[in-house]
């Protein structure tokens, strides 16, 4: 098979995350992934999680890897029917994006917000709230300051190295995503703490 880009953290945090979604997705149907990267968590969501459409995308430069990850997928020997070939999206461009249903009810993403600008994360949330009608479950995996403090001497390297590299990334507050997500009508119900000095935060509305 094509070598395809490989994320060891991806590997290493796959099962713990699903465990979570598994309980926080029970009752929803169409779940949209932003920001699929390699797309190692779409093609094992999707097939542990069967009662779900999984729906991928990504900044146009990374549909190419997931497209090419899905259909290795598909080549497989019993493959996961429900997953779907990456949307290009871009938060900071209109939305919906071409293929984008209104059916979808549930949002996954991880390692993200804080590889965007604070510009970006609250076009992020706006998008959710504008674009999404029947959104009613969210979750979000990363890390995150709580009261402008860090969790960890990781995280505050972390940060330090993600603001050398891009001044306008770094790791976000919990309480300004809560307020952000709150905009939209979405409620923090859990928050999760994860391997790695990570967390999920489950939202719903």
């Amino acid at each position: 098979m094509l070598a395809l880009p490989f994320s060891q953290a991806c590997e290493n945090n796959k099962a713990p995350i699903l465990a979570l979604l598994t309980q926080a997705f029970s009752q929803n149907q169409h779940v949209l992934e932003i920001g699929s990267g390699t797309a190692q968590h779409a093609v094992y969501f999707a097939a542990n999680l069967p009662h779900l459409i999984w729906q991928t995308s990504d900044q146009p430069e990374y549909l190419a890897t997931i497209k090419a990850r899905c259909e290795q997928e598909a080549m497989l020997p019993n493959p996961a029917t429900n997953i779907r070939l990456p949307l290009s999206l871009d938060v900071t461009q209109p939305w919906p994006v071409h293929g984008l249903t209104p059916d979808i009810d549930a949002v996954f993403t991880a390692n993200t917000l804080h590889i965007m600008s604070k510009e970006m994360v609250e076009a992020f949330f706006s998008g959710l709230g504008a674009y999404l009608p029947q959104l009613n479950t969210l979750c979000i995996y990363g890390p995150f300051n709580y009261q402008g403090q860090f969790t960890s001497d990781s995280n505050r390297q972390f940060d330090a190295f993600l603001r050398q590299r891009d001044p306008a990334s770094g790791i976000r507050d919990i309480e300004w995503i809560c307020n952000l997500a709150d905009a939209q009508g979405f409620s923090l119900k859990q928050d999760f703490s994860m391997p790695a000095n990570n967390r999920l935060l489950h939202f719903s509305r």
